[in-house]
């Protein structure tokens, strides 16, 4: 009865494509008179115009080197169960998923290859003979008595791959990625140019250069724009800077320049430096104003806010209940009830209404001074913090963002990081979110990284040449991190 329902199974099925015997892992050859397949602990042999004589049951026939995939089924030629299987893709991913009869019981895996890939799938997939795979993608497929082995070719691109479950109902997801070549190129001994993938776990391309050695300075000058490679022409490298105001180019958040205070704090992370020893933190600034009879006040600074707070980026600034004096070349220019808004190349001492530190007229002689503690000869704020000793940081409400949203907008992201060896990272990423791009510079071995202005500003320059793809024209930027050699 058994076999009477196998020879009707088989015959429904003799109009199944005949498949070459290597798909099967089996070898082909021909020997007195009869086509025999050997492989996997497997011999067949059939006699052409007689019949298979092993194993001797009534089976559809192969035709030469090509066999019917359900004579195989039919002989349990296969130790797993077989799986449907669906595609489907957008951009750079080529899915599968696959439709299972119980829940996968494997652990999720993932893999990279340049130009070639394995790829083995515990289950019979014959639906994969047939799929539409990605323009410049060869596959080769073998149905094998432990499951279905994929071997996939692109050469000169770099290959991806994701395996992992999903239930209700049971699916095994593979997700492929045919990427572009990862790039290295040497600049000067110690730095180097890297176009590089960081997984998170989607491929996310960086473009940076890494330096073991050099020399990093903050470029730019207050109030005035230019393309990075023009702030420095003869550096390596140039990564934009921090913020700064669209409208007038005034910088926003602390800068030092050779331990001179350029730009003063607007409470967000700053990178911090001497030598090629780098930090990160919020800025422990000390800020002190001088009045017209060499009276001096402690004061916070932007963010910072104190009894007597020093404002230093144009906008409005202030509160109700308080007074500002706006001051421009160290004179008082006005004295008005806040808020009030305060023009570039001005900065304005508020103070509760009616109550400055000491008497206050216009025309009085004011100057706003500060330092770092510790002092660090060089600085420039950006933010938020990405990584910090190896760990996940990238929180901006710890900062001073008001509006969140553009830390949410998928946009190309600029960034400085170095590796607990002290490797320094200049870099730029295709378009993502910070938060992805922090959890990819710890999949790539960040120990510290700080996000520097980015979207439309987010340009790294190599030797004069913009090496992240940019839409349109590049942006000028009013400050700059500039590197040269050692």
């Amino acid at each position: 009865m058994r076999l009477f329902a196998l020879l009707l199974f088989l015959s429904l099925a003799l109009g199944q494509a005949l498949l070459p015997a290597r798909t099967f892992g089996l070898e082909f050859r021909e020997a007195g008179g009869a086509w025999i397949y050997e492989g996997e602990g497997v011999r067949l042999v059939y006699v052409p115009g007689v019949g298979w004589a092993e194993p001797p049951l009534e089976l559809p026939p192969p035709e030469g080197e090509r066999l019917p995939l359900e004579v195989l089924k039919a002989l349990g030629y296969f130790q797993v169960p077989e799986a449907g299987a669906r595609y489907g893709g957008q951009g750079r991913l080529f899915r599968l998923v696959l439709d299972l009869p119980a829940p996968h019981l494997g652990s999720p895996e993932e893999g990279v290859g340049r130009g070639r890939l394995e790829v083995g799938l515990p289950y019979l997939v014959p639906g994969l003979l047939s799929a539409p795979w990605p323009q410049g993608l060869a596959a080769e497929v073998r149905l094998l008595p432990r499951g279905t082995r994929l071997t996939l070719k692109a050469p000169g691109s770099l290959l991806r791959y994701r395996l992992f479950p999903l239930e209700n109902p049971p699916r095994l997801v593979l997700d492929l990625y045919l990427l572009l070549p990862e790039v290295e190129e040497a600049l000067a001994p110690g730095v180097r140019y890297r176009e590089v993938y960081a997984f998170t776990p989607e491929p996310l391309r960086l473009y940076l250069v890494e330096a073991e050695r050099g020399r990093l300075l903050p470029v730019g000058t207050p109030l005035k724009r230019a393309l990075p490679k023009d702030l420095a022409p003869d550096a390596l490298a140039v990564l934009n800077g921090g913020y700064f105001d669209p409208k007038t180019g005034a910088p926003i958040g602390l800068w030092v320049q050779d331990g001179v205070t350029v730009s003063y704090p607007f409470g967000r992370t700053a990178l911090m430096w001497d030598g090629f020893q780098f930090f990160l933190g919020l800025p422990r600034f000390e800020a002190v104003v001088a009045g017209p009879k060499g009276e001096r006040v402690r004061v916070g600074v932007n963010a910072s806010r104190a009894r007597y707070t020093a404002h230093t980026v144009p906008g409005v600034v202030g509160r109700e209940g308080e007074e500002g004096a706006v001051v421009v070349a160290d004179r008082v220019q006005a004295l008005l009830p806040a808020p009030l808004d305060l023009p570039a190349g001005a900065w304005a001492l508020t103070f509760p209404r009616g109550l400055p530190p000491f008497p206050l007229k216009v025309g009085d002689r004011l100057s706003l001074y500060g330092r770092l503690d510790p002092p660090f000869r060089y600085a420039l704020e950006g933010g938020p913090l990405l990584v910090q000793e190896g760990r996940y940081a990238f929180d901006p409400a710890r900062e001073n963002f008001k509006d969140p949203r553009p830390l949410q907008a998928v946009a190309p992201q600029a960034a400085v990081a170095w590796t607990r060896e002290g490797r320094l990272w200049l870099l730029v990423s295709e378009p993502t979110t910070p938060g992805v791009l922090a959890r990819g510079l710890l999949a790539l071995g960040a120990w510290n990284a700080l996000r520097m202005d980015g979207g439309g500003s987010a340009q790294l320059w190599v030797r004069g040449r913009l090496r992240n793809p940019y839409q349109g024209s590049p942006r000028p930027v009013v400050s700059a991190l500039a590197l040269y050699p050692p």
